[in-house]
């Protein structure tokens, strides 16, 4: 697993329960996914140059235990599978001062030609870098 997000939970982001809502989950989570794109070749230059994107097919995010306001977070984040157009990969939320799991979110995603909208197959270079990443030298 890679480090890809680390802050603080702020109190605008607490719920009227008093802990950290769910729309920040899935925005710190979002910041933790463009850091391990970037990790694998899928940069903001490669996105304009390139006119290729990601899109979330799936995402499953499950709630273990409460964040408050001063809390400080880090995710990790590693790729689970690649295949020629789609990646799945989990993100793990933790508390830094507890060393707790928080949460996780398990995401299905699509490499996007973004003028035709669909999906198209990863370049060799970043299927490489997503493989190496997963610890596989090939696809399942």
């Amino acid at each position: 697993m890679i480090e890809t997000y680390r802050g603080v939970v702020y109190p605008n982001q607490l719920d009227h329960m008093g802990h950290m809502n769910v729309q920040w989950y899935t925005a710190k989570f979002d910041e933790g996914t463009w850091q391990l794109f970037s990790a694998v070749g899928i940069t903001a230059d490669y996105i304009r140059s390139t006119r290729r994107g990601m899109a979330a097919l799936e995402q499953l995010t499950k709630y273990k235990a409460e964040v408050m306001a001063g809390d400080l977070l880090v995710v990790k984040s590693r790729i689970l599978e690649v295949k020629d157009k789609t990646l799945r990969f989990i993100h793990t939320m933790y508390n830094v001062e507890t060393g707790g799991e928080v949460a996780t979110s398990e995401l299905v995603a699509a490499h996007l030609d973004r003028e035709l909208r669909k999906a198209c197959p990863f370049p060799a270079e970043i299927k490489k870098n997503c493989l190496a990443l997963a610890g596989k030298t090939r696809s399942e």
